[in-house]
Formats: C-alpha cells, structure tokens, sequence
C-alpha cells in the first residue's frame, strides 16, 4: 500500500473507548454533554476530559472531540469556554461543522488542531480549500464520494498546490441525505440534525406515489434506508489514493461492536484478514442493515437501499422449509445452527399499502437436529413461534449468537497497558567522587541539569567494574514505572566500584526527582505540550466582541421598507411573475431551474423587470468532476447568483454579485462574518435550522440588512445522492443508464401520516423530497421587522403561475402593512391543501432573550 492510513475509532463512552484502543485504534473521536451530533450517546462529561486524554495519550493513541454542529448566537460564550478546556486537557483535535466556531477556535486557542467535519458537506477541492482557509488541518470528506472522485480531489489539490489530509468514513450506518444538508428533523419536529437530535425519518416506511397513483413494490417499504457501509475490501485503494485517515461511524454502538469492527479494519490495514467469508460475519453480527461499500466503488441506486428492512438483519441464516407442530420449524440453513443464538422470520406483508409492513417472529434455538444435507429442524423459545403468515422460503436472520459475543465481550474489556516512555540517561564518575546519573536534556525548576548523585564515593573495581552491561541492567529495571531505558551515554574513567543497592538507590532518586520537576510518561509520550496562558473568561468575551466588532454597528433604519424575493422554480411561475408588472412588492427573482437549456431564455424574459433583476442558482452539491455544472449559469449573465457551495462561491463570485443560501449553514454573526468578509457576500440567507428567538439573536448581533430569511416554503426534507427515480423506475444503476424517468414522471412519498412530500431531481440526478406541508414564518414577521431584518423571501415549489401571483400578492400585503400576518396566515391555511405550518418560526417561541453585549 502507498501509505499507512490512521485508524479511526467512535467511542460513546468508556467501554468503548477502551475497546477501541484495545483493538487497534489509532485515534478515537467522542462527544461531551455540549455541541455534538450523537447528543443520544452516553457521552462524556467536559470534567472528563483531562482523563480521557491521558488515558489515550498514556497508551499512544490520540483523540479528538466531536464539536460537530452548528452553533447559535447566545452559545458562543458557552462553546469558548469549552474551548479552552479542550486545549487545557490537551484534546489533539475538534471535529467542527460551524465556519463561525472555527473562526472563534483560531482566534482562541490557535494551535488546537481542527478538522473539518462530513457535516460540512465537503464533496470538491474547493470544499476542502474553504475549509483549510477556515483553519482546518484535515477534512472528513462527503460519504458520497466515489473512489475515483477522491482520488480526482487528491490530484485538483496538488494543482491547487495544498496539502490538506482527508480522512473517509469506511465503516457504519449511512445517511441517504447529505449530511449537514438534512432538515427533515427539523422541519417536520423542530429536532435539528444539524444539532445531533436527528429523528431518522429516514428509517421509517413510505409509500412510492407515481402520477397519481401508489406503485405497487412488493416488500420494499423503507425507500430511504440505505444499507451499512463496510469498505474493508477497498482498503488498499483508499491507502494507495493517499487517504490520510479511515474512520469508522459508531458512537451510539456497543463496546463489542466497536472492539469487532475496529479488529477487522486494524488486520485489512495489517494486510493480514483471513477468510472474507468469516470477516463479513464477524461485522454483520456486530449490527448490520446489509453491508455493502456504499458509493466507494461507484453509484448503484438499486443496490445502495434493499427497501426491505430498516433495523439490524445480521448475516443471512437461510430460508424456512416447513413449520411443524409444537412449535419447531425446519430450515435450510446456510449457517449450522449453534444452541442460544437468535433468529428472526420475516413474514410476507398482506395487502393494504405500504404500511402493512413485513412482521418478523423468532426466538433463540432452544433444540436443533439436522434433517437433511442442509437441513435442520429447530425449537425456538421462549415461547412458541406464531406461524401465522410463516410461508415456505421466508428468509431467516441470525440476529445474535453467543459465541460472537462471548469473544467480543471478552476483547472489549482487555486492558490496555500504558507505554512505556523513552529515558536517555547520562552516567559520569571519577575514582574518589560520587557517581552521577542525569536525565539528558532534561532541566531542574532553577535550571541546572536534572541528575542526581550517589551517597557512596566510587572506589576502584578489583573484579567487575561499572561495564556497560551492569549499568543497563540495573538501571534499566524500570518496570511499572511507565518509563523503558531506551539510551545510556556512559563517561566514566577507569575501572569503578559501586554496590548494586546504590545503583538501584540512584535509579530510585532520579525517578522521584523526575516527579518532583512534572515529567511524567504520558507528557513524554505526546508530540509537543502546549504553551501560554489560558485565556480567562474575560478575556474569551472580549475576543468574542472584538470579532462582532468587525461588523459595522446594528443601526437598522426601521423605516426602510421590507423588501421581497423570491425563488422560482418553473419557467410558468416566472412568467406569471412578471405579468403582475409594477403591482408588486418583489425586489428580485431567483431561478432555480432543472433545465440548463431555459437559463438564458429566464435572463432574457426577465431582465429589467425588477429593481434587484433576475438571478440565477444552482445545485446545493458539485462533485469533483461537475464544474460543468457551473457554466450554463456563467453562460447566461444573470444580475447576480445566489450561491449554495464551495464550488459557486469560488467560480460565481468573480462574475457577479452574489448572495448566500441557507445551505451554508449561517447560524450565529462569526458564520455571517466569514461569508460577508470573506468571500463579499451582498447577504446570506439565515440557516433553516434556527428558531425564531436564533434568528432574532442573530439579527440583533449582526448587520440586519446583510441577512435574509425564508419567510415561505416547502421545506427541503432530504437531500441525497441517491435517485429514486433510477431505483424504481429504471433498470438502470445511474444516470447513465436510468433513461432518465424523471423527465416523465412525477413522484411523491406518503408518510405514516398521509402527507405526501414532492420529490424532486436536480442537474446532477441528486434528488430532493421537499415537505408536502409548505412552512411560513408570517405571522413573526412583526418580531422579524423590530430587529431590523428587512430582506424576505418566497421560495415557490410547484405553483402554477396563478397561485404564485396569488402568494406574491397576499405576502406582499402584509410585507406593506396593508394586512394583518394574521389574516395571511388564516388565507394561507385554506388555500392550501395540507395547510401551512408555522414550523420553527412560531411566534411564542420568542422570549426577550437580551444580545451579547458588543
């Protein structure tokens, strides 16, 4: 292999830190209580840390600490202190999704390490180059990248002449949505996942909606639950590539998971697994919902989500012959049945929907007894199994055996013994003096050389004197002590005598004073000790305000009117927009259109009909090999673009004025601060993850003008890579081969509740399902105007042009006084379908939350 990949382990508490260690980690990352994406995990405690790292760094291994999501306005004192913790604990780096949080980490504590977290959705060398310029020293790239797409960002960064190490995920759940690009949770339960309280909407079922009418699918019912990723075979490309770090996702998993896991990817980066047959039951046993290597190896929508099943499966057992009376069954086995492991039986779902999903029974074998070549007849207990449904060659799954956990159990509790630190030690003596022994470049409180001297004179040897091989072998007796006598520089003249006891005295002595002056294995262990004073609380407040101080003073002018935007999706929308002439509150248009081909017809037809023009976007994701995808908008000389990623920001930006969108993730003024200062930015619209007391906040400690907020829309839920179009419509794997349905075909997903969310496919075939129930923040729009926010904006989905002239107007209203937000809120529930929801931008969630004080 090119290279020797790092080994990345979770640990969501101690059991599973130490197993991770014990199999071979050679970095753990972990949560605290505060500002992590697994908040569900057991988590450690902030008064951990010192423990932790020590610990770690005692053994070898380092560790990083997850600060993984987004940071809100009234938090950032709060997060700095945890800061400052971090680097006093000596944390060897944060994991961070916030820009703003890594901007407060560079001013605050400078020389901790920050990696960029896979929450910022990096999926280009441009990502990667923002984030280095953030101050990031590595990037956790996008899961859905391919091999040879990370290998094409490997080359883009050499050209780019930047050395960033990038670390991949090779193990663990996958997320079918971006991540960081998920509002699912937020949307339909104000859970944010971009705070880790994901709800995983996407391990429920659905229903597939095809022009009207519900498709049948068979047994495929959870459409948006992808199977487990397990790269372990790819190991050597991903090493060759040049990958610096290969991580594994699990800190919700049991200490067997972590210590099983981390031993397969331990002996595949070794070279030394065995039977790939033993290595997949090893991982499947440990939790799987199907194992596969996700994107790595190349996009197969069909194979990436099975449909079947959400929750763990284990390997595959076999298939059910016949049931018998008394409860026994007979099964073709695959795996030969051992006494006390699980297994469950999935039976066929019935008629009635999507929601009439598979049961599953089984038990544990209580009896087996073979019955035929492959054949047994087995006894499950505790109780008898219900057979009702039960039809020959239902599939069978072991879901837990005892043997594996036995092992597991008993190698996640295996100790993990302290290294030893190296000591070059310095021994000098001269007939009629004592003898000296120093610790070599190592200095007393007052500055001279730490040694210590013997009681005892040295006298003449009349046998065996002071040889190499005695001193080495009684000075080197340190075991237990943490230290291992790697040197020993001897400067003695003659032949000398000093009895063993004063030897083992002396090595005593310099071990105490080595104590006495702080020098401890696990200090010497670590790569540097970091220096300075730790800011003071006053001190992190002021850095705090010294940073908003960059920003112009909040004096928004309340007089000035709101101004009005908004988002078109469909050529008709447009048009009917601009047949409502100088009648209307809009300031400008932005087209997000899936058709490269009516760019320039949209600039045509529009140009001048607005103060602001017309704009243009694009797709919220750009791979490393769809600059492509940028020049259609290039070509089509819009009035400005609205920006939603790294790639735009760096390609559009030199073209025309351009505004941010809330997929970059804007939730406190440092965020803000980045993209305004740093990229000059018009404004940015305010991230979709804020309530409106953040938003609030965030106005009140920022340049309100420079902000703009969504005041209506269908939420988009998921953002993914994969294309359901392609997965159950084609015979195809991608859009190479899928002919493309999503030209002709409209898609919806019902929900458990019977809402049905529009599904949507973007240039690049990514899909989106946008929540059916359209969200509005009309009725805060007073409490938005008293903090100064003025820039609104309308996000259309699949309004005909009648019904988007008709929202432009009655928001229009309101946004002029003529209206009560009351009464747009009241015509919005009738008019439409599912009616509206307030989502995270009620007005009660609102308190008088006072700002941070500039």
């Amino acid at each position: 292999m090119a290279c020797r990949p790092e080994l990345l382990a979770p640990a969501g508490d101690w059991d599973a830190l130490k197993a991770a260690v014990a199999s071979g980690a050679d970095a753990v990352y972990f949560g605290v209580e505060l500002f992590n994406a697994r908040l569900r995990a057991e988590n450690f405690s902030v008064q951990d840390l010192p423990e932790v790292m020590n610990w770690l760094h005692a053994r070898g291994v380092k560790g990083f600490l997850t600060l993984n999501v987004l940071v809100f306005t009234d938090e950032l004192e709060q997060v700095s202190e945890l800061l400052v913790k971090c680097w006093s604990a000596e944390v060897d780096a944060l994991i961070v999704q916030d820009l703003g949080l890594c901007l407060l980490a560079q001013e605050l504590v400078p020389n901790l390490a920050l990696h960029a977290s896979t929450q910022m959705s990096v999926t280009s060398s441009a990502g990667v180059a923002q984030a280095a310029a953030a101050g990031c020293e590595r990037v956790v790239m996008a899961r859905e990248l391919t091999l040879n797409d990370l290998e094409r960002v490997q080359h883009q960064l050499k050209q780019r002449q930047l050395d960033v190490p990038l670390e991949v995920f090779v193990h663990g759940a996958l997320c079918v949505a971006y991540s960081g690009q998920c509002l699912t949770s937020e949307s339909l339960g104000q859970r944010s996942a971009n705070r880790g309280e994901c709800a995983q909407a996407c391990r429920l079922p659905y229903q597939f909606i095809v022009d009207g009418e519900e498709r049948d699918l068979g047994a495929q019912r959870y459409l948006l639950s992808p199977q487990d990723l397990a790269a372990w075979s790819v190991i050597p490309e991903l090493a060759r590539i040049g990958i610096s770090s290969l991580k594994i996702e699990g800190r919700l998993k049991s200490a067997t998971y972590v210590a099983a896991v981390t031993d397969v990817y331990r002996r595949a980066l070794d070279g030394v697994l065995d039977d790939p047959e033993s290595v997949r039951l090893q991982l499947e046993l440990g939790f799987s919902r199907g194992l596969g290597t996700g994107w790595l190896e190349g996009i197969d929508h069909a194979e990436l989500v099975d449909g079947r099943w959400s929750k763990k499966r284990g390997p595959s057992f076999g298939c059910l012959v016949k049931v018998h009376p008394r409860g026994w069954i007979e099964v073709e086995a695959e795996i030969e049945p051992q006494r006390g492991q699980g297994i469950v039986l999935e039976v066929a779902a019935g008629e009635g929907g999507a929601f009439q999903i598979p049961r599953e029974v089984g038990g544990r074998i209580m009896e087996s007894e073979r019955s035929g070549p492959a054949c047994w007849r087995l006894k499950l207990g505790p109780s008898r199994v219900d057979a009702r449904g039960l039809l020959p060659g239902a599939p069978v799954w072991l879901t837990s055996d005892p043997q594996w956990h036995s092992t597991w159990t008993r190698r996640a509790g295996r100790q993990t013994p302290p290294q030893e630190a190296p000591l070059s030690l310095v021994v000098r003596g001269r007939i009629g003096e004592p003898l000296v022994l120093e610790l070599e470049g190592a200095h007393s409180s007052g500055g001279q050389p730490l040694a210590v001297v013997s009681e005892r004179l040295l006298e003449p040897a009349k046998d065996h004197g002071l040889d190499r091989e005695r001193l080495e072998a009684q000075l080197g007796r340190l075991g237990g002590t943490g230290w291992r006598l790697e040197t020993l520089h001897l400067d003695l003249s003659g032949s000398l005598f000093l009895p063993i006891g004063d030897l083992n005295r002396l090595r005593r002595a310099l071990l105490q004073a080595m104590a006495d002056a702080g020098l401890s294995p696990v200090n010497r262990l670590k790569s540097q000790r970091r220096c300075g004073a730790i800011p003071s609380r006053a001190e992190r407040q002021q850095l705090i305000r010294s940073c908003y101080g960059r920003f112009p003073a909040n004096t928004a002018d309340h007089t000035q009117a709101a101004r009005l935007t908004v988002l078109v999706r469909s050529l008709d929308q447009l048009k009917g927009l601009i047949e409502l002439g100088d009648d209307t509150p809009i300031e400008g248009v932005i087209a997000d259109l899936e058709q490269p081909r009516e760019l320039k017809e949209a600039v045509a037809i529009a140009r001048g009909c607005w103060s602001d023009g017309i704009w243009l976007t694009g797709p919220k994701v750009t791979r490393p090999n769809e600059g492509w995808t940028l020049d259609p908008l290039l070509r089509a000389k819009p009035d400005g673009f609205l920006v939603r990623n790294a790639d735009q920001l760096e390609r559009l930006c030199e073209s025309a004025p351009c505004r941010g969108d809330f997929s970059l993730n804007v939730a406190n003024p440092l965020s803000l601060l980045w993209f305004l200062e740093h990229w000059g930015l018009q404004r940015v619209t305010a991230s979709c993850d804020l309530n409106l007391q953040q938003l609030l906040d965030l106005a009140e400690n920022s340049p309100s003008d420079r902000l703009e907020v969504v005041l209506h829309q269908h939420m988009p839920l998921f953002h993914m890579e994969h294309c359901l179009f392609c997965a159950l419509l084609s015979d195809g794997h991608d859009h190479t081969d899928c002919g493309r349905p999503c030209e002709s075909h409209t898609v919806l997903l019902k929900d458990r509740s019977g809402v049905e969310h529009p599904l949507r496919a973007d240039l690049g075939c990514r899909n989106t399902l946008f929540n059916g129930t359209a969200q509005t923040g009309i009725e805060a729009f007073p409490a938005m105007r008293s903090r100064g926010l003025r820039h609104f904006r309308l996000d259309l989905l699949d309004e005909d042009a009648e019904d988007a002239k008709r929202r432009v107007r009655l928001y229009g209203e309101a946004l002029g006084g003529r209206m009560p937000s009351a009464e747009v809120w009241r015509r919005e529930q009738i008019e439409h379908r599912l009616g509206v929801t307030r989502g995270s931008l009620r007005a009660d969630r609102a308190q008088g939350t006072p700002s941070i004080s500039r």
